[in-house]
């Protein structure tokens, strides 16, 4: 037999005390166990749940523990684990997300390190423009374009549109390139000095440009703009 949640008492459930009053009343056993849904032959869903907790320590910790690991917890097998890894995971993007509209941008290597994670893993190209304010703040970033593996089509009006829709005073850009390889094509040497004279006309100066690669980046400021 395998225990389930509609084997708990009614008062018990995560699902009831969720919609009765909402996430503060829910314990992380209560959403360790509404993410499994099922408990083991041996444990209820609560139990089960409990267990992952004490076994892995905290909520911190098993964001950053292994499949193989908590696959290997009694009960859990690799379907629940890749449930709790994908939910956790999610978390973290979106704690990114926010933390990153109120970061300051002071150089390249900040824009890179902010990035890179989401960014090199792409076999696209993706140009993401960054939305600044005069103390160099986030203001908003966002993907203009996706292209194919080797191209990508973006024309300046698109970037500095969404620049005035976003009160920004300053903008940086960036891309990755899918091979790995960050050095410049004539097509973004061009595209960049295009950047570069429509944010002169517009008074929205671009800080840089930088190509993300392999473990390694690009940046125009540091090579051409200086």
């Amino acid at each position: 037999m395998t225990y389930k949640m509609k084997d708990l008492p009614l008062q018990e459930r995560p699902r009831e005390k969720f919609k009765t009053s909402g996430f503060q009343k829910l314990s992380d056993i209560d959403l360790i166990s509404l993410l499994i849904r099922t408990g083991s032959k041996d444990q209820s869903v609560k139990d089960l749940a409990t267990t992952i907790l004490l076994e892995i320590g905290s909520l911190n910790e098993l964001s950053n523990t292994s499949l193989e690991r908590l696959s290997k917890i009694k009960g859990v097998g690799e379907v629940k684990a890749i449930t709790l890894l994908v939910a956790m995971e999610l978390g973290k993007r979106a704690l990114k997300k926010t933390e990153r509209n109120s970061l300051r941008i002071s150089n390249a290597q900040d824009l890179y390190e902010y990035f890179y994670q989401e960014l090199m893993p792409l076999t696209q190209e993706h140009f993401v423009a960054v939305f600044l304010n005069s103390k160099n703040e986030i203001i908003k970033s966002e993907t203009i374009f996706i292209g194919s593996a080797n191209k990508s089509i973006v024309h300046p009006r698109d970037i500095y549109k969404e620049a005035i829709k976003y009160s920004a005073v300053k903008l940086m850009c960036l891309h990755n390139h899918p091979s790995g390889d960050p050095t410049p094509s004539i097509e973004d040497t061009a595209f960049t000095s295009r950047l570069v004279e429509a944010g002169n006309l517009l008074q929205i100066p671009l800080l840089d440009h930088i190509i993300i690669g392999y473990n390694s980046y690009y940046s125009f400021y540091d090579h051409v703009m200086k």
